[in-house]
């Protein structure tokens, strides 16, 4: 299959993929609204409109930017099939990413590249289907294990198991760019210790973090980008005295 092939391919891929996507996520979104309002009209409990509706728009006023930032970081970085999956089975930053993340870099594939969209689309299609097996076994073993997972000497290893994952994670890409990660890294770090408060809103520090690390990146790349010059320069200089 030569190169073109390949890319007409994919882009019919794609089109496929959006098709199926727009379409599941507009159904599981029915559902989610329809069940609630279904079974309150079964039981006569429909809630009162004006009270959801004020509801809905506290809520959204804290939750719509969240979303919003996570589409525009992590649509990039799983491609259209592995973001619709994502999207719709949710638990995106305590299983998702993590998985596609990892799957990405065990296969060696680049963010915004054929093998990086397949990737991950697999990689959360079976993070989902693992995590309804474990979900459905949880549930059905609940009352059995309940004394289990109850036991105080259990619950700080619960309290943390998100740190942990994300810990573990970071610390490997940390160390390939340490003197990209330190400024955001020091910034954030300080800012929670000082502003407990303000870890409810990781959604939007994700921009400022962000936005601090490209900044460093890019002062850093001119930094570099001008030593190089330089070293050229005195390179030259010295290649033209020796032939003179």
């Amino acid at each position: 299959m030569t190169e073109l092939q390949k890319q007409e391919y994919f882009a019919k891929y794609n089109e496929r993929t959006h098709l199926v996507g727009r379409i599941g996520l507009l159904t599981g979104l029915l559902m989610m609204l329809a069940v609630p309002f279904a079974v309150g009209a079964v039981l006569g409990a429909m809630p009162d409109m004006g009270a959801f509706w004020k509801g809905f728009a506290q809520v959204a006023i804290v939750y719509i930017p969240s979303c919003i930032v996570e589409f525009l970081i992590y649509t990039p970085m799983l491609g259209a099939g592995g973001s619709y999956l994502a999207f719709i089975t949710g638990n995106l930053i305590n299983m998702k990413i993590p998985c596609a993340i990892n799957a990405r870099d065990i296969v060696d594939a680049k963010a915004g590249t054929p093998e990086n969209e397949i990737v991950s689309t697999l990689s959360i299609a079976t993070s989902s289907l693992v995590t309804t097996l474990v979900i459905t076994v949880g549930v059905l073993l609940l009352i059995p294990l309940q004394p289990v997972l109850e036991m105080p000497e259990l619950q700080p290893a619960f309290n943390n198991v998100v740190p942990a994952l994300f810990g573990a994670m970071a610390t490997k890409y940390f160390r390939k760019g340490k003197k990209l990660v330190a400024i955001p890294l020091t910034v954030m770090t300080l800012l929670f210790i000082f502003v407990p408060s303000l870890i409810s809103s990781v959604g939007f520090l994700m921009i400022v973090s962000g936005a601090i690390c490209i900044a460093h990146a890019f002062l850093l790349f001119r930094k570099e980008t001008r030593a190089a010059a330089q070293a050229a320069d005195g390179d030259a200089a010295e290649t033209a005295a020796a032939e003179e």
